[in-house]
């Protein structure tokens, strides 16, 4: 029997945010190991869509196979030749890094496998800056996406990390037209005690923000009800606080709270995910064979805005 707390709505992918994508030019997009039905689908609708521009590696055989099933003409695109995960990895990932792909998108290969060659030297995509997941959820009904930070990626992420995270959210923000983002340091308490540690990492995390990070406004700790619930807001008293009840981003204290919530959102709500990785050379895609074709057309949409290639 199914719970009742799951929600029965099909996710949908933002029409604003495939617009706000399609103001940009179309980012060349490397998928490793294309040769699969849900990566080449989610590649036909984007390049449908106008929002991308397909650089297929993986199986020559099993990519044509597959472009056949969808009668889609891939002849005009490239195509390289490679056998197996690791080198399919590999070869999208140096793509990249050498300038000749925008956006590296993870087709039917482990995520682990993917990782390492994205984050690999050789590959050339690292600049020096962590790497952050950050997801974009919208509701099936509109209104304003809030973005969660760090569901995917980093595990345990220190203080630094957190700040690079903060950093990456308020960029990515910007892009999609917020011009001071309100970001949320999730913890379980609105007030900094030392028993509870990720409230004093809120506490220390809303202070470096302040100081070092220009026309946002941030608030930490707080509990998800503070974050999200305008009620619960006026219900404690604390309706001074600029991102209480209004914030745009959360920024998580591990990765066991990230991926539940981004995944509340989801199966409670119908909410649709769209995740890119930043802190790379090129925006990196991680699409979950889980993801249904509204968040991959989305993350696709995110990834061409994080790029923002001129028209």
């Amino acid at each position: 029997m199914t719970s009742p707390f799951i929600s029965n709505r099909e996710a949908v992918a933002p029409q604003d945010l495939i617009d706000r994508a399609k103001r940009f030019g179309a980012p060349r997009v490397a998928i490793a190991r294309a040769g699969s039905p849900l990566p080449m689908e989610a590649a036909e609708d984007a390049t449908r869509a106008g929002i991308m521009v397909p650089v297929f590696v993986g199986e020559a055989d099993m990519i044509r196979a597959e472009a056949a099933k969808l009668d889609w003409d891939i002849s005009g695109y490239a195509l390289h030749d490679t056998t197996g995960e690791e080198e399919a990895g590999k070869t999208a990932a140096a793509l990249c890094g050498a300038g000749e792909a925008d956006v590296l998108m993870k087709g039917q290969l482990h995520t682990d496998v993917f990782m390492k060659s994205a984050v690999s030297r050789d590959a050339g995509l690292r600049t020096g800056a962590r790497f952050v997941h950050i997801f974009h959820i919208t509701h099936p009904d509109g209104g304003k996406p809030v973005l969660i930070s760090d569901a995917a990626v980093n595990v345990a992420p220190d203080l630094t990390t957190r700040q690079s995270s903060i950093v990456e959210v308020k960029k990515l923000l910007n892009r999609l037209g917020n011009d001071r983002p309100k970001i949320a340091i999730l913890s379980a308490t609105e007030s900094a005690i030392p028993s509870v540690p990720s409230s004093m990492d809120g506490q220390a995390l809303a202070e470096w923000a302040r100081e070092n990070v220009e026309d946002i406004d941030v608030s930490g700790p707080l509990a998800f009800d503070l974050i999200m619930s305008p009620q619960a807001v006026a219900t404690k008293k604390m309706t001074d606080d600029p991102v209480a009840g209004n914030a745009d981003a959360i920024i998580v204290p591990d990765i066991v709270s990230g991926n539940a919530l981004f995944k509340a959102f989801v199966y409670l709500t119908g909410g649709c995910a769209a995740g890119v990785v930043t802190g790379a050379k090129v925006p990196i895609l991680l699409t979950s064979r889980a993801d249904p074709p509204a968040a991959r057309m989305a993350s696709a949409a995110l990834a061409a805005i994080s790029c923002g290639l001129p028209k």
